[in-house]
Formats: C-alpha cells, sequence, structure tokens
C-alpha cells in the first residue's frame, strides 16, 4: 500500500496542477475574448486558433496518456492512472476557475467541454458526475491490484464502459449537433476551413440538454463498474 500512496500522492499533485495551468489558460483567453465575462453565444475565433484549441485538448489527453504509461505495467492498471488523472484535472479545473473568477455560477451553468471530435456542450455538474464514476472505477483497479488480484476487465464489462461512455459523448454533442446540421449537411461540416461553419457556431446558443439520454450512459457505465467490482470482491488473491 506504500507504493500505491506515494504513487497517487504524486499523480495527484501532477493532475491538479494541470488543472491550473487548464484554467490559467481559459483566464486568459477569456480576458482576450470575454472582457465582460463568458457567455454564449461565442466569440469569433480565428480558424487558425480553433485549431491550436483542438491541438492544446489532444496534447492534454497525450500528458494523461504517458502518466498512466509511467505508473503502471499492466494494461489495467495504466488506464486506471490515466482516468484517475483525467477525473482531478477535471474537477480541479472548475475549481480553480471558481476560485480565481467566480465562474461557474452555479453546477447548471453551461460550459465548453471538449471540441474533439466536435464541440461538447452541457451543465458544468454533467462532466463532474462523470468523474465520480472514473474515481469509483479507477480506485477498484488500483486498490484490487494492490492486493494482488487480477484487475483485467471482462469483455462485457469494456462493452458497458464504451457504449455508456459513447452514449454519453452523444449527449454532450446533440444540441450543438442540431444547431449545425440546420444549417450543413454532415458532409459540410467536416470541411473545418469552410469560413461559414465558424459564423454557424458563433450563433449557437444552449437550449437543452438531453438528461435522458445522458442519464441512460451514465447508468450503463455505472452497472459496468458495479458488475466489475462485484467481481473482484468475489476473487481470490
Amino acid at each position: 500500500m506504500l507504493v500505491l500512496r506515494n504513487k497517487l500522492i504524486i499523480i495527484t499533485v501532477f493532475a491538479i496542477s494541470m488543472g491550473l495551468l487548464e484554467s490559467a489558460v481559459v483566464i486568459y483567453l477569456r480576458e482576450i475574448m470575454y472582457p465582460e465575462g463568458f457567455k454564449f453565444p461565442l466569440a469569433p475565433i480565428h480558424p487558425h486558433l480553433v485549431l491550436t484549441e483542438i491541438l492544446r485538448e489532444a496534447s492534454t489527453l497525450g500528458m494523461l496518456v504517458c502518466i498512466g504509461l509511467l505508473a503502471a505495467k499492466s494494461f489495467s492498471q495504466r488506464f486506471a492512472w490515466f482516468v484517475y488523472s483525467f477525473a482531478i484535472w477535471d474537477i480541479f479545473y472548475y475549481v480553480f476557475l471558481w476560485l480565481l473568477l467566480g465562474w461557474p455560477e452555479s453546477l447548471m451553468t453551461w460550459d465548453v467541454l471538449f471540441l474533439i471530435p466536435a464541440t461538447w456542450t452541457g451543465p458544468v455538474i454533467t462532466p463532474l458526475l462523470i468523474t465520480l464514476l472514473i474515481l469509483l472505477l479507477s480506485a477498484a483497479i488500483l486498490v484490487n491490484g494492490e492486493r494482488g488480484k487480477n484487475t483485467r476487465l471482462w469483455p462485457l464489462e469494456w462493452a458497458g464502459l464504451i457504449a455508456g461512455s459513447v452514449i454519453v459523448v452523444v449527449a454532450f454533442i446533440t444540441d450543438y449537433m442540431k444547431h449545425m446540421l440546420a444549417s450543413f449537411s454532415f458532409g459540410e461540416l467536416l470541411n473545418i476551413s469552410d469560413p461559414r461553419l465558424m459564423e454557424a457556431a458563433q450563433e449557437y446558443v444552449p437550449a437543452r440538454f438531453p438528461w435522458l439520454l445522458f442519464t441512460v450512459g451514465f447508468l450503463v457505465i455505472l452497472y459496468a463498474i458495479i458488475h466489475y467490482i462485484l467481481r473482484l470482491n468475489k476473487q481470490r488473491r
């Protein structure tokens, strides 16, 4: 348990630091683009800055993947450290925004969550709920691994995690995609250099979050995690 505790402290500090760094970048962007405070519709942004933001998000994920690769040898425990650091980073990203900006005003405040493969939007509480699931799963993998148990996830459990995640992602992009598909086809949306896409995106104002769809995805993920925990509890060392 000593090794696990030491890794936990180091990776938690790293993830919190990443959260502060991420929030600092957002604070700078908002100071430049939203001097009166962030709100929808989005302010005009040059296409090369959109690409830069997408690459920044991709590099952030790459950094977290590296943490997982360095922290463990088995695939399941590498995955656990990756998702754990992701969850801590996401939580403290909002913590630092609230401490430094007083934003979000509430957990129901809408935010732009991610840009890959399309713009994700939703109330702040939704990604935080997902982080709770992530922390539960990572804890189950890491604690049972420390106890000498085989922490490999079964195909059924992977299927539940993947299916639930896909449903949640669809929930996050549904409102934005409805707005964009009102004016463009799927094929046209792939042409990111089309200036009309940026113009349409800048007219987007969140209307309705698909809570039912999100809840279904959340419960599918939760079921897969509970199945995994119960199975490991029956497993001998």
